[in-house]
């Protein structure tokens, strides 16, 4: 196994997950690609990858740096040696959010005029469930913040004064 690891870099789990990736992104190509022209495919795939490359990453990027200067590294004081940086627990939620924003947003914006008529669902609800959603990805990743804290606070030795015994890692 170590020598598996050594030459691979990961486990074979690793290994067994990537492959089956791959052929399942293989399988969406294959039916992508029998419905469709290829070159519209192509097209929406170029588009993509443009519209990604262009605007949204440094638009997030910039978003990133830009609540990282406001926020600053600011860590609690009893994670401060951890490596534990909380605003990795804001970033999670966010990307989620902005992602399920970002593939179903004619949905929650109603700009889907035949959406209803098409499977007589009603089209006055995304916003409401993307908004719970949103609200339920902030409190779990909070809830696993809180619980991380806990345990780094608990698991690390203290003086008698209370004061953490080891170094902070750099």
């Amino acid at each position: 196994m170590s020598r598996f690891r050594s030459r691979y870099g990961a486990s074979p789990l690793h290994l067994l997950l990537v492959l089956a990736s791959l052929a399942l992104a293989g399988y969406a190509g294959i039916r992508l690609l029998s419905g469709a022209e290829p070159w519209m495919v192509v097209l929406w795939f170029v588009g993509a990858a443009l519209l990604h490359d262009l605007v949204l990453l440094p638009l997030y990027t910039l978003t990133d740096r830009a609540a990282q200067t406001l926020l600053g590294d600011r860590r609690e004081p009893s994670t401060a040696g951890s490596g534990l940086r909380w605003i990795n627990h804001l970033r999670v939620p966010v990307f989620l959010s902005g992602v399920l924003l970002l593939t179903y947003f004619p949905l929650i914006l109603r700009r889907v005029d035949r959406f209803t008529a098409d499977t007589t669902l009603p089209d006055d609800v995304f916003l409401g469930r993307w908004l719970l959603i949103t609200a339920v990805l902030f409190a779990v990743s909070a809830v696993v913040l809180l619980f991380r804290i806990h345990h780094i606070h608990h698991t690390r030795p203290h003086t008698a004064d209370g004061e953490n015994t080891r170094t902070p890692r750099r």
